[in-house]
This record gives C-alpha cells, sequence and structure tokens, in this order.
C-alpha cells in the first residue's frame, strides 16, 4: 500500500506543470569580466561591431574590460593581464581568453609543457621517512613555443589572481584572410611553417584547462562557425577575402554558444 501511494505521488509530480515563474538566474549575469585576446575580440577589428562580448553585456549585463589586440599570440597575454591589473586592480570577476589563431599562423612551435630531471625528495608510507630518487617534471617556461608561452601566461595569472576565475576558449576554424601580398593567410587545411595543423593547437588549449585546472570552453566545436564551406561565409567578414573573422551573425553565434556554456562555470569564488 505504501508503495502504491508513493507512486501516485510520483505521478502526480511528474504531471504538474512547471511554474511559469520559475526562473534561474545566470552565474555570470552583473559581472565583470575581462577579455584578453587577438583581433576576433579586438573592438577595433573591421569584422565586426558587435562583438561576442557586446552581446554578452546585452544579454547578461556583463561588464566588458578588453584588452584583446589584433595580430597578437599568447606570449601578449602577460602584458595585457598587467594592463588590466593597473587600470582594474583587484575590481572584476573573471578572465576570459580567446587566444592562438596567430600562434597557428606565425608556425609557434607546440613545444612540450614539462620536462623531466631526476630528483630527490624525502618520502615515508608504513616505515620512517627517508630520501629516495624519482624522476619529477618541471614546469618549461619557453617564450618560443606554444605550450611554453600558456605555461608562463596561466603561471603568472594563477600568481597575480588566484581568486578570479579563469576560462580558456578554443580558437575557431579558419579559412583563407587575403589582406594584401604581405598578409595572406592559409585555409586550415594547409599546414603551418613548422608542419602543424591548427587543430593541434586547438588540441594544446584544451590541454592547458588540465595543466593548470582551469575550464576550457571549445568554441572550435560548440560554435558551429565553419568557414571551410561556402554556406558558413555568410558568418565572416569578407567571404571572398576574410574567412578569419566572423561578423555580426558569426559573433552572435559565439556569444550565444559562451551564454549556455558559461552557466555550467561560476564566475566567482
Amino acid at each position: 500500500m505504501k508503495q502504491k501511494t508513493l507512486f501516485i505521488l510520483l505521478c502526480v509530480l511528474l504531471a504538474m506543470p512547471v511554474c511559469a515563474q520559475m526562473t534561474v538566474t545566470h552565474p555570470w549575469a552583473g559581472k565583470k569580466v575581462a577579455y584578453l585576446g587577438d583581433s576576433v575580440t579586438d573592438p577595433r577589428n573591421s569584422g565586426s561591431n558587435n562583438k561576442y562580448w557586446n552581446l554578452l553585456n546585452e544579454w547578461l549585463g556583463i561588464t566588458p574590460y578588453v584588452y584583446a589586440v589584433s595580430g597578437r599570440q599568447w606570449n601578449d597575454i602577460p602584458r595585457q593581464a598587467d594592463k588590466l591589473r593597473s587600470e582594474h586592480g583587484n575590481d572584476f570577476d573573471a578572465i576570459i581568453i580567446f587566444m592562438g589563431t596567430n600562434d597557428y599562423n606565425n608556425a609557434v612551435p607546440l613545444g612540450r609543457w614539462y620536462d623531466e630531471v631526476a630528483a630527490t625528495v624525502e618520502y615515508g608510507h608504513g616505515y620512517v621517512k627517508r630520501p629516495e630518487t624519482r624522476m619529477r617534471r618541471v614546469t618549461v617556461m619557453d617564450t618560443n613555443t606554444f605550450r611554453g608561452r600558456m605555461n608562463i601566461a596561466m603561471d603568472s595569472l594563477k600568481r597575480t589572481f588566484p581568486d578570479k576565475q579563469i576560462v580558456l576558449l578554443t580558437p575557431i576554424h579558419r579559412a583563407g584572410f587575403y589582406a594584401n601580398d604581405k598578409n595572406w593567410q592559409v585555409t586550415e587545411d594547409y599546414t603551418n611553417r613548422c608542419g602543424e595543423y591548427l587543430d593541434a593547437y586547438v588540441d594544446a588549449v584544451k590541454e592547458c584547462g588540465q595543466v593548470w585546472a582551469v575550464p576550457v570552453i571549445d568554441l572550435a566545436a560548440l560554435c558551429g562557425l565553419y568557414p571551410m564551406l561556402d554556406a558558413h561565409a555568410k558568418y565572416f567578414a569578407k567571404p571572398d577575402k576574410d574567412r578569419l573573422h566572423p561578423n555580426n551573425e558569426g559573433h552572435r553565434r559565439m556569444a550565444a554558444t559562451l551564454m549556455y556554456q558559461l552557466l555550467t562555470i561560476p564566475c566567482s569564488f
């Protein structure tokens, strides 16, 4: 009889309509967020006049502090972060970094996260501690490699802003960018000059999340922008000359993706 009563109660609860006034407050609503990156984020880039961070401000009331600069690579992140600190101190909630496509285009070698060295460490488990020799990972701080640059940037950010949320965005897919004879960039189906495809840099950004304990939003996969197809040229600045920089509609797709993905990530701690 008790089981039957519980079953009936469960059926009634499942049949009840969801309250029309039930709302969910977005964890990033009304927050102050710093945006570091390159031309896709730079407000001065002419590919669009309504960037993804503009839309997040419009939809969620996120105050944007934008320090992205066109053409910059991961080695510029510490400089952008220093400028953020000098202008806003600790008066912001989170940092979003959208960087990597220029490292690919400039053929920055991927490099390594760690070197391994033999080291002595004391250890005791069921016996008095004693020195042992083990292999130890040492973080590579190399400004000339992609992973080394991310190590340098994340080490600095984690030390400078230990109480801030930091979110990484992967580079999105890219097709041709043909500004002039001295700035003629190939489509992503070609390797760069060090023999790497764009997706290797995307994967490295995702690895960085695990290495440095930060969330990563895979925009390359999730926002749906694929400029290699003519059908998606409408989302980019110039179908014939610039399928690197999203236009307003492309930024809208990125912003919509971020709005939903950020629901799963706390903005402040």
